[in-house]
């Protein structure tokens, strides 16, 4: 079974009691997921932290530009399209973040990615007042099983 089935299978019997990690490793894909949520239900789950970590020795493409501009634009079930911000070659990160930001009043909300050369990618949600990214904080967001397991399929692709 796939990563994401494995996924779906796992989330349909998952109900965290209060912010939770929810762990899903793969032998023959060599990803390990790590789910952190609020909550859970029979429709999605309220997320906090995504974590995919590569656990066996396929390579991926190891060009970290190519990689980070691959996922954003295999992301597609997203509330905001992503794009690459920034790529850091000596430190081995790339900051890939949504490219049209859910505005609401003076509020800004984002999708942020960071793609590490050592295969790993954590996602999670932020919000803060339009132009202070310092003040940003991060916030929970949901997504429905299906989506969570779409958004797995095309970060591993």
């Amino acid at each position: 079974m796939s990563l994401d089935g494995l996924l779906l299978e796992k989330l349909a019997r998952w109900r965290p009691d209060g912010r939770q990690v929810l762990d899903v490793n793969d032998p023959d894909s060599q990803w390990a997921l790590a789910v952190t949520a609020d909550a859970a239900d029979i429709v999605g789950c309220r997320l906090w932290e995504l974590t995919l970590r590569r656990t066996g020795n396929a390579p991926l493409n190891t060009d970290l530009k190519k990689r980070a501009e691959a996922v954003a634009a295999r992301v597609t079930g997203l509330m905001e399209p992503l794009r690459v911000i920034e790529v850091d070659e000596p430190r081995g990160v790339a900051l890939v973040r949504s490219a049209s930001p859910t505005v609401r009043g003076e509020i800004v909300s984002y999708y942020e990615l960071l793609l590490n050369a050592d295969q790993s990618i954590t996602m999670r949600r932020f919000e803060g007042p339009h132009g202070e990214e310092k003040r940003r904080l991060q916030i929970a967001f949901a997504l429905t099983g299906d989506s969570l397991a779409k958004l797995v399929s095309d970060l591993t692709a």
